[in-house]
């Protein structure tokens, strides 16, 4: 028996303004999309177009508070072929929440509060 990852969700507030940041800053794009007939939930998901692994982002038309995110010690990681160049456009997008700069690796906050963590190539 084998087992693959297939994706990782993360509910969101504001799906148009989730799917501009995971575009700008991570250049995943939309690779499909399920409408509830009622209009109850939006499914979208994203890839990053050299992997199989999505991130689907699930929107709730009656969900009325932020998410509790605990501690928010899960997250997903993303290899960086231009590590410098992804933490300027970082930067410059004002998302960096947290360094670490002995590891080599930093985290960036999306509009919801997770934090994608950026790894450089290896």
């Amino acid at each position: 028996m084998q087992f693959t990852f297939a994706h990782n969700n993360f509910n969101v507030r504001d799906l148009d303004k989730s799917l501009a940041f995971y575009r700008d800053a991570l250049g995943l794009v939309e690779t499909r999309r399920i409408n509830a007939p009622d209009g109850s939930f939006i499914i979208v998901y994203l890839g990053d177009g050299a992997s199989a692994h999505l991130l689907e982002l699930t929107w709730l038309r009656d969900w009325d508070r932020a998410y509790n995110l605990g501690d928010n010690e899960f997250h997903l990681a993303f290899h960086v072929d231009d590590y410098d160049a992804a933490h300027r456009l970082h930067q410059q997008m004002d998302c960096i929440c947290f360094e670490n700069p002995a590891m080599g690796i930093y985290f960036i906050a999306d509009p919801d509060g997770y934090w994608p963590e950026i790894i450089p190539a290896k």
